[in-house]
């Protein structure tokens, strides 16, 4: 017998329309899309106007897109969806650090420099010193891991977003631990920024009467034969905006005192004149 669409048995006959030869994974997903989109619509029970908007934001969404930039990833990221899929692939044992975003802004093929070497190249912002140990679970420190890191300026920008104005490769580096797993190095402190809002996804979130910013953080990310890969933030929990992160990729563990040091014998140890900042935090990572 056809089943015929109704609105009662719209999910099953939707759902019944894939193909048995269909691939079982494929099958199952949109299985589960299906039922959960016609759950909201019957929940919310939107008129066409409404309806048309939706298709009108998704549409203005992938106008958005182009090479440099994903409008869709940003969606899913004010949404908190990005951050829950990063959760669900990264379960780790207790004490491993935790992972977060990766954000739009990292560069593939940083050139490496050694261990202490100073990220600002424009000497731009208040000088920061940041250090600690990566560690496994067991607490020995690990030799070679390499920590890719980068960070916005002090005015919130990235040097890819601001071509020509910052030096390339501002404020990024590569580095390899030592058999003692430490880490060090100088960069600026860092600023809260806004995630983009000339799109459809600012204008929504400003519907939503939702701001649009990101705490100051630096990035990471650690890669170890042998040890799951970690990417991950340092988080100021000072900033103003700590807890309201607009991709809500702050995690309590990735939190990381900014202590303002002002003993000029601490300050020329490290190259730097006058006050600066000093963070300290490990990374534990957990085997494959």
């Amino acid at each position: 017998m056809t089943n015929y669409f109704t609105e009662e048995n719209s999910t099953e006959t939707v759902i019944g329309a894939i193909s048995a030869d269909a691939d079982p994974r494929l099958r199952e997903i949109m299985s589960v899309v299906i039922r959960k989109l016609h759950e909201a619509v019957k929940e919310i029970e939107p008129s066409q106007d409404e309806w048309m908007a939706a298709i009108q934001f998704l549409t203005a969404t992938g106008h958005k897109c182009d090479d440099w930039r994903q409008e869709f990833i940003l969606a899913s990221d004010t949404m908190g969806v990005s951050m829950l899929v990063d959760a669900i692939n990264s379960r780790r044992p207790s004490g491993a650090t935790e992972n977060t975003v990766l954000g739009p802004f990292h560069v593939a093929d940083v050139p490496e420099s050694p261990m202490g070497a100073n990220l600002c190249l424009d000497g731009k912002g208040e000088p920061m010193f940041v250090h600690g140990v990566v560690r496994d679970l067991d607490g020995e420190p690990i030799e070679g891991v390499k920590m890719d890191v980068w960070q916005a300026n002090e005015d919130g920008f990235y040097d890819v977003q601001q071509k020509g104005i910052q030096p390339d490769f501002n404020l990024r580096g590569v580095f390899r631990t030592g058999d003692d797993g430490r880490y060090w190095f100088k960069a600026v402190k860092p600023k809260f920024y806004p995630v983009p809002t000339d799109g459809p996804v600012g204008a929504l979130m400003e519907r939503l009467g939702r701001h649009c910013f990101r705490p100051a953080h630096f990035h990471y990310i650690l890669e170890k034969d042998g040890f799951d890969r970690v990417t991950t933030h340092i988080f100021d929990p000072d900033d103003p905006y700590i807890g309201s992160d607009a991709v809500f990729g702050v995690k309590e563990s990735l939190m990381a005192e900014f202590r303002a040091v002002d003993d000029p014998a601490q300050a020329a140890q490290h190259g730097f004149e006058g006050r600066f900042y000093d963070v300290e935090h490990d990374f534990v990572l957990a085997p494959v």
